[in-house]
């Protein structure tokens, strides 16, 4: 006799709820493979799909199965695990940056706030997914969505915030920025970028 509250499968009978945070998910695109066997011709499908938080988290995954429904949750689950911090200012990336993939090549640039996301239907999921709210993107090379998609995230993966590249370097934040302690900025014509004296030179 199965126990109460439990099917004759093992499982929990009811909808499964994620606890967890809520993320933004979507479907790149959808390829159906076939595959020529003695009895007809089988088919596969694969999806890829972007998942993020909204708030600079954003991963993406690829999924196969017979059924477009399996595919896409096996994606979806994909995309979880591999999901990277990326550091925004203001809704916008720090700088600029060129992705690679394969034949792929994608160029991201900061843009102004209200500029909104300029970029194509792959491109454009990864922004979404992320939370990024105002980019200048263009897509350089092959159009395929899988190497368009893995571009734009290897471009963002290269991303630093300020405090990342301080530490990296080993001073402070006001150094990096040329910023003294009392706030203002440091003379860009130090005595290191002057002329030597010629009179002292010929004496």
């Amino acid at each position: 006799m199965a126990k109460p509250g439990r099917d004759n499968r093992g499982g929990r009978r009811g909808p499964r709820r994620d606890e967890g945070p809520e993320y933004i998910e979507t479907t790149v695109h959808i390829n159906r493979v076939a595959k020529v066997v003695k009895g007809g011709r089988r088919f596969s499908f694969n999806a890829l799909v972007t998942c993020g938080d909204g708030l600079g988290k954003v991963g993406v995954g690829l999924g196969k199965a017979n059924e477009i429904a399996e595919a896409i949750r096996k994606a979806s689950e994909s995309a979880r695990r591999s999901m990277v911090r990326i550091p925004l200012v203001g809704g916008t990336i720090p700088f600029a940056v060129l992705g690679k993939f394969g034949a792929g090549k994608v160029i991201l640039k900061p843009a102004s706030p209200g500029t909104g996301v300029i970029a194509g239907g792959p491109v454009r999921a990864v922004m979404e997914s992320a939370g990024i709210r105002d980019i200048l993107a263009k897509s350089v090379g092959s159009n395929n969505p899988h190497n368009l998609v893995k571009a734009t995230m290897e471009g963002l993966r290269q991303l630093e915030s300020a405090r990342d590249v301080a530490r990296r370097r080993g001073i402070s934040i006001n150094t990096l920025f040329g910023i003294e302690g009392n706030g203002k900025k440091q003379d860009s014509t130090d005595n290191a970028g002057a002329e030597p004296d010629r009179d002292a030179a010929e004496a």
